[in-house]
């Protein structure tokens, strides 16, 4: 849905360059393209509200809807297009290279010639305005409105609650990161215990992207400390979260007393009053697992009461401005290649030592690239790879792709996590991380050129007193900021000149 949006985006600025251009447009047609207008702005408000709605989850009856009106878009695009040409080449009172213009011309000119270029897009919007009217008399048809609405209403499990569950004796390569973020938690003290006198109540949030493994390392801190304490609580949130109902599991988590039905009828207010109470004289450690909107937080972090008993708060996010406004930043790194490897072979064999042959270190060390030390990655390769011959290693990593929605339980979990960060981008946003895919595997991304890539393909909308390029460089430093993009600093300036991509997430944006 998310290339539609684009195409409309870039089309209504063309559309609006029409009527305000001094283009002699005949009234007919004027009438024609302002009628196109106005129903091209509903038509991309729809599919803003469908974009949100991931499409396994949408009706057929929609998915059509919107791949005619990207057809519609494209060939509308067409017509503007080869107009302005035609027109601007045709009146210019200066050319400055008219061997360029002439092969821009000619490879125009399918739908125009010059002498009858106004008489011609007459034709062409009264043809385009009856196939608008159709596919908006499909839009009433088919509800698109109410069918979204019901699409983003449905429920679905987070795979990410297994990562809650995980016995300890699975976990690999985790004790390093434990150890660190205990040490910032306890103020550096060697035995792991936090102090009982603090000046501050202290919050501590890790972040990283998708599939690094935040949740799984929050849950075994909590799991260490919790014993200190008086009450704990460990909460997901996720996105689009209902700040009443956060609070609400927070206060059934400390008191295992409350019962549902006393608080279900409480109000935002009322149950951070509720909470500052219980709370006030009491020494916490409160998880708060995945927050994605810094204003969602900043209601929860209400009801944790600022007192002198050394209370804790840990939080995970995928993004860093939240990480930023919440308190002290751990971030989350990939797993080094050893410890790559051991989780490899102990999710394919229970451990190196007990890999049944030979393994080549060239065809393993291929595959572990691939993950990035990503531990997501590594399972759901090693997922797949289970039971699988060692000579059919390679064929099978070759045909690897974390979007493709496999039948195995692990890569469609995996797809699920990394479509949860795609849905949270603003629309605007994910027509620009969609066209990465033009790119291969692994590619340095300069950052200069893929922003007026950006620009010519009409992805970055005109903003009053700031230029195409600044628009589109918030648009670059947004993504790394939602850990969608790698940003590689520059290696004399130390300037952020360039990007990668994680093949997991280049794989997923291919499917889409």
């Amino acid at each position: 849905m998310e290339v539609v949006t684009g195409a409309i985006g870039s089309l209504l600025p063309k559309l609006g360059e029409l009527l305000v251009g001094e283009y002699k447009l005949q009234k007919g047609v004027r009438k024609d393209v302002e009628s196109l207008q106005r129903e091209m702005k509903s038509m991309n408000a729809a599919l803003v509200k469908v974009a949100e709605v991931p499409r396994d989850q949408l009706d057929n009856q929609v998915i059509i809807w919107a791949d005619e009106l990207r057809e519609l878009s494209y060939d509308m695009e067409d017509v503007v297009d080869n107009f302005l040409v035609c027109v601007e080449g045709s009146e210019s009172d200066v050319v400055t290279d008219s061997n360029k213009l002439k092969g821009l011309m000619a490879k125009m000119a399918n739908l125009f010639t010059k002498g009858k270029t106004r008489h011609q897009i007459a034709d062409a919007m009264k043809d385009i305005n009856n196939r608008a009217q159709e596919v908006a008399d499909r839009r009433n048809r088919y509800r698109v409105d109410d069918v979204v609405a019901n699409a983003a209403g449905k429920h679905k499990v987070d795979p990410r609650v297994l990562a809650l569950y995980k016995d300890q004796k699975e976990l690999v390569g985790i004790e390093d990161a434990r150890n660190e973020l205990t040490k910032r938690l306890t103020d550096g003290d060697g035995d792991g215990d936090v102090p009982k006198q603090q000046p501050k109540m202290k919050v501590v949030s890790i972040v990283g992207p998708g599939g690094l493994g935040k949740t799984t390392l929050a849950k075994a801190v909590y799991d260490r400390l919790q014993t200190q304490f008086e009450y704990t609580a460990f909460v997901p949130v996720g996105r689009n979260p209902e700040v009443k109902k956060v609070l609400r599991d927070i206060l059934l988590e400390l008191d295992k007393s409350e019962r549902i039905g006393d608080v279900a009828t409480l109000d935002e207010r009322q149950l951070i009053d509720k909470l500052r109470q219980r709370l006030e004289n009491a020494r916490y450690l409160i998880v708060i697992d995945d927050i994605w909107d810094l204003e969602a937080w900043k209601i929860i972090k209400c009801a944790f009461i600022d007192n002198n008993h050394g209370s804790r708060v840990i939080i995970t996010t995928r993004i860093l401005d939240v990480a930023t406004n919440t308190g002290d930043i751990y971030k989350l790194k990939p797993l080094s290649q050893h410890l790559s490897q051991e989780l490899f072979y102990t999710r394919l064999f229970g451990g190196k030592d007990k890999c049944p042959f030979d393994q080549p270190a060239e065809v393993s060390d291929k595959i572990l690239q691939k993950c990035g030390g990503v531990p997501l990655a590594i399972i759901t390769i090693a997922s797949l790879l289970a039971g699988k011959p060692m000579e059919d290693w390679s064929k099978e990593f070759n045909s690897i792709g974390f979007g493709s929605g496999d039948s195995n339980t692990d890569v469609e979990n995996t797809r699920k996590i990394l479509l949860f960060s795609y849905y949270d981008l603003p629309y605007y946003l994910r027509s620009c991380l969609l066209h990465l895919s033009v790119y291969p595997e692994d590619h340095l991304i300069r950052k200069d050129k893929l922003i007026w890539q950006w620009v010519a393909e009409g992805f970055v909308s005109e903003e009053p007193g700031v230029s195409l390029f600044e628009t589109g460089e918030r648009y670059f430093n947004e993504l790394a900021n939602r850990s969608m993009i790698q940003p590689v600093e520059h290696r004399v300036t130390y300037a952020i000149d360039a990007c990668r991509i994680h093949d997991m997430v280049l794989d997923m944006i291919c499917l889409l």
